[in-house]
């Protein structure tokens, strides 16, 4: 059993783009961390960053096409803009957590919409890179069956 965690654009400047806003912890320091958790789960954890949209819905399309299990997905400034994303999400069976770092409800008025919450399992936003491991906990759980859909 493994999941993906998918990081779409700017997220690899973590520990350097605002850290009064995103914090200290770079993007390594998370998949560090995700990867402690899969090992106490003994499952297996993919991690992909890119600030190219086409190789996001790539990432999403193999996740499904390679059986993985469910996708943390931060999709950065993407969740305002990317119907292509949202039709790729929508495309795929599994399920997908949206997470954002920040609280974007509390942001500026252009961050109060994703176009795709709709097509996700569910949304964790403004608790950090907490919000990872919550969106992890999430799907091992749904996948145990501790966690309806």
């Amino acid at each position: 059993m493994a999941y993906l965690v998918l990081n779409g654009p700017n997220l690899n400047r973590l520990g350097k783009r605002e850290p009064d806003i995103y914090g200290s912890a770079t993007l390594r320091d998370i998949e560090v961390r995700l990867q402690r958790i899969a090992e106490e789960n003994q499952t297996e954890l993919q991690a992909k960053q890119s600030n190219h949209e086409g190789e996001l819905i790539d990432a999403i399309h193999r996740a499904a096409d390679d059986g993985l299990k469910g996708i943390i997905f931060n999709p950065g400034a993407y969740t305002h803009t990317s119907y292509a994303l949202r039709d790729a999400i929508s495309s795929v069976e599994i399920p997908v957590i949206e997470v954002h770092i920040s609280n974007i409800h509390a942001r500026e008025a252009f961050r109060h919409t994703s176009v795709l919450s709709a097509v996700c399992f569910g949304q964790i936003a403004g608790l950090g890179v907490f919000g990872y491991e919550l969106a992890f906990s999430a799907l091992l759980k749904l996948n145990k069956g501790e966690l309806k859909e």
